[in-house]
């Protein structure tokens, strides 16, 4: 790159080394240090040399040579050594990132549900609301209290119970909307209604099997011949993503969503596409972009349910129950429509699965058990009756899985005796020690923040003793009294439906050894004291969290556990600021289909899904045939770039992009990132970053996009914010060449060795991942081909050692195991 000595020491300190010693965003100690240790090592071996000479009676021959000869020899076998040990870990040992193959102890059992068509309730009309929109929705109802809304609001989805405004009423009117036509199109043909026993989720599984191992072909061979223009291969992986987009976005029709988009599209005087069967594979892809852009927002996303787990409601229902049941959280019809949700997914046997495609499981049945009783329902109920018959049949509540014991033990109905351990002071430990919370997975390390908190503080209704309904869930949700449970002998207990991934007997000692701790006297002083400076980081890291995503948080669980420990933090003062804030942006994880109302698994899929749907619009040539579309899509992800707008960097969350908050709160670089979802929420992640680049370069070249940057309608992205972009990808390579999620794996392999849960699996740190490293990877090649004098021999370097990880992937039969995708 032409660069003297002097700039070049300078730019691999600022872009390697970081801080010195152990850097806690990076889980790795320094190079500098490295080298340090390394030469110690061989200073270390030569001593030894010089000691074991004489001893064993060879003759001084080599005279004043033998110090030069016994450094070479110690650096030799310092060299030997590392390099044999290279050799056993590649070669004998799988790589941590290997995803290895099926678990052994398959799920044998198959979900059944009756065969029964179920319809919303058609008391309340729900409006679907995005953007500024939203937010105005939310401030209205939030007026008063001083809860505020920061970060950008692009993105943003919200339900609202209020029906649509008279303009947009009449607006319908006007034009003559046929409602049987947008009817037909909103529910694809399927018969209107929700019937669990055909649901449609499972036609997502043949795409994802095909996607899984075409997302790393593609990225092989285009890393391999450096080339991103295989426009036939490309244009077969993203019309893929897209339909996998759109497919999971039907998994429950989205008929309220789709019906209302349509209706506002043809409003607005828009045609929408022929009903007649396309004549061949041009017009077929015309009228496919056609209706999908009937379906993007005002703002220029693509947004859909992204519902599926069953613990996730449960679990906000507990806390909103805990914190006094405030309307502003959940209102009436809210709540009328979770209890709907709940009903329509039970099963045949009586219970609930973890997900909806999970046959029935104590996690999914306890929660959703007690988030049925706790919306009002009655234990005589036919529903309640099935369900609290299959926890029985199991042995009652004792055997559910750990997360759900933890909202047992909130709400009351579980003493917290009988939880593991989870103690708050392991964040005292410092950065380097071989097991620290920060080297986890962000995630797993998000969600068992609060849970430590939570767990210290033995954080509990305060009105349990008092409330006739947890008394009543006491003796529903146990088959021997509740005074008469021993509970320290129920920690290890789990239902086998629920233990997935089974926790190891090194966890198991550990726990154990923690259950000592907790209640041995002479061990108290010690805890007491430590446990408040370890509550006091708890509250310092998790309204850290909160102000950088805007109080979304990561995700849904760590969103109402670190909005209950604020409450509880607050003196169980609702109207505390903090607490409000959180409230108003319970929104963002709820949505409306036509199973009823369900919480999210992420404030939602917009960048990713948008991202991929301009791609396939690029490479079907168009982008320039569908300029509005294409238009909006550039706002939204130009709005949507972390930290990148000035709306973002004048929120909370812009300050905590400082090295000093990084390195105090563990969080990789955010800055010129993409996320899964919205900007607002402030973590970006490998792949969506590599999406959202790539779906910028492509449509930098679009006449309309080119057209709009130069007569001032659209936003800029500058050249600078690219780099930005790049360089957040470049900072994700793991030493072994693939990209992981997040952050790069601070962690080792053993951390799974002590996962807690029973039913996740592979959690505890961020792993290479096939899938983030072909999207990282592509987006690299195609950033450097339009932009090929930005740190050219850095992303060289880093797409050679990406091929390198995809190949040592790659199985004997040619097929890569998906991670983030499904395997059949």
């Amino acid at each position: 790159m032409g660069r003297d000595l002097g700039s070049w020491l300078l730019h691999y300190v600022t872009q390697n080394v970081g801080v010195q010693g152990y850097d806690p965003v990076l889980g790795a100690f320094s190079p500098p240090l490295r080298l340090r240790v390394h030469l110690a090592a061989v200073a270390f071996l030569w001593a030894m040399l010089l000691y074991v000479w004489p001893v064993f009676g060879i003759p001084d021959v080599c005279g004043p040579w033998r110090l030069t000869i016994s450094v070479w020899q110690a650096a030799l076998v310092t060299i030997a050594t590392y390099r044999f040990g290279l050799y056993v870990i590649h070669t004998v040992m799988p790589g941590v990132s290997d995803p290895g193959g099926p678990r052994p102890h398959k799920i044998q059992r198959q979900p059944v549900w009756k065969d029964c068509l179920h319809h919303l309730p058609s008391e309340t009309t729900w409006t679907y609301l995005t953007a500024q929109d939203s937010h105005r929705r939310s401030a209205e109802r939030f007026a008063g209290t001083g809860a505020a809304l920061t970060g950008e609001p692009s993105g943003r989805d919200v339900w609202s119970e209020q029906p649509l405004s008279k303009s947009q009423v009449g607006a319908n009117t006007k034009n003559r909307i046929d409602e049987s036509a947008v009817q037909g199109m909103a529910w694809g043909g399927r018969q209107p209604g929700f019937n669990p026993a055909v649901n449609p989720n499972r036609s997502v599984f043949s795409i994802a099997c095909y996607w899984c191992c075409s997302i790393a072909i593609v990225g092989v061979v285009s890393i391999i011949l450096f080339c991103p223009q295989l426009i036939l291969t490309r244009l077969l992986l993203f019309c893929g993503f897209s339909i996998l987009s759109v497919t999971s976005a039907v998994a429950s029709c989205d008929a309220p969503h789709r019906a209302q988009l349509i209706r506002e599209y043809i409003a607005s005087g828009k045609s929408p596409p022929s009903n007649q069967p396309a004549k061949d594979l041009d017009e077929a892809i015309r009228k496919a972009t056609h209706f999908y852009s009937m379906l993007q927002t005002s703002d220029g996303h693509f947004s859909g349910d992204y519902g599926g787990p069953h613990f996730l409601m449960p679990g906000l229902i507990v806390v909103w129950y805990v914190m006094g049941q405030p309307s502003l959280m959940l209102n009436p019809a809210q709540t009328a429509l979770m209890k709907h949700y709940l009903i329509v997914h039970q099963q045949a046997d009586g219970g609930w699965g973890t997900h909806v495609e999970s046959p029935s499981t104590m996690f999914g049945t306890t929660l959703s058990y007690v988030a049925l009783r706790l919306l009002g329902m009655d234990a005589e109920e036919p529903v309640c009756q099935r369900g609290r018959a299959f926890i029985r049949e199991q042995g009652g509540a004792v055997m559910t899985s750990s997360w759900a014991k933890l909202y047992l033990c909130i709400l009351g109905c579980m003493e917290w005796d009988g939880h593991n351990s989870v103690p708050p002071e392991l964040w005292l430990l410092p950065n380097w020690f071989p097991f620290h919370p920060s080297r986890m997975w962000c995630h797993a390390r998000m969600v068992y923040l609060p849970m430590g908190y939570v767990y210290g503080a033995r954080l509990k209704y305060d009105k349990a003793e008092e409330d006739p309904l947890v008394q009543a869930l006491r003796r529903e949700l146990y088959c021997e009294p509740y005074d008469s449970i021993e509970w320290m002998q129920t920690r290890h207990m789990v239902a086998p439906m629920d233990n997935y991934s089974p926790v190891a007997w090194m966890m198991k000692t550990v726990q154990n050894g923690l259950a000592r701790y907790e209640t041995w006297p002479m061990l108290q002083p010690f805890k007491n004291d430590v446990r408040k400076l370890g509550l006091a980081f708890c509250v310092d890291y998790m309204a850290a969290e909160d102000l950088q995503t805007n109080f979304i948080d990561i995700g849904p669980v760590n969103k109402v556990l670190n909005m209950l420990s604020a409450f509880h933090h607050a003196g169980n003062d609702l109207h505390h600021s903090t607490v409000m804030n959180h409230m108003i942006r319970v929104q963002d994880y709820l949505w409306v289909a036509e199973d009823g109302m369900k919480m999210k698994g992420y404030n939602g899929s917009q960048c990713w899904d948008t991202s991929f749907a301009i791609q396939a619009v690029f490479e079907a040539g168009l982008l320039d045939d569908f300029p509005e579309l294409s238009n909006k899509v550039w706002t939204y992800l130009e709005r949507c770039q972390i930290l990148s707008t000035e709306v973002s960097q004048a929120s909370p969350a812009f300050k905590y992009e400082a090295a000093l908050y990084r390195r105090k709160f563990y969080r990789h670089i955010s800055e010129g990132g993409w996320p899964f979802s919205t900007s607002a929420h402030g973590w970006p992640i490998s792949d969506c970053t590599g999406e959202g680049l790539k779906g910028v370069l492509c449509m930098l070249k679009a006449k309309s996009v080119r057209e709009g940057l130069e007569d001032g309608s659209l936003r800029e992205i500058s050249e600078v914010r690219l780099q930005k972009a790049a360089n957040i990808l470049l900072s994700y390579q793991n030493e072994d060449g693939g990209f992981p999620t997040y952050e790069n794996n601070r962690g080792f392999g053993f951390y799974e060795s002590l996962n807690p849960s029973e039913v996740f699996g592979d959690i505890m740190i961020d792993y290479s991942y096939v899938e983030c490293s072909m999207a990282s990877l592509t987006a690299l090649a195609d950033f450097h081909e339009d932009y090929p004098d930005h740190r050219t021999e850095e992303i060289v370097h880093a797409i050679e050692k990406g091929r390198d990880f995809l190949k040592d992937l790659q199985r004997e039969d040619g097929s890569w195991y998906g991670s983030w995708a499904c395997c059949l």
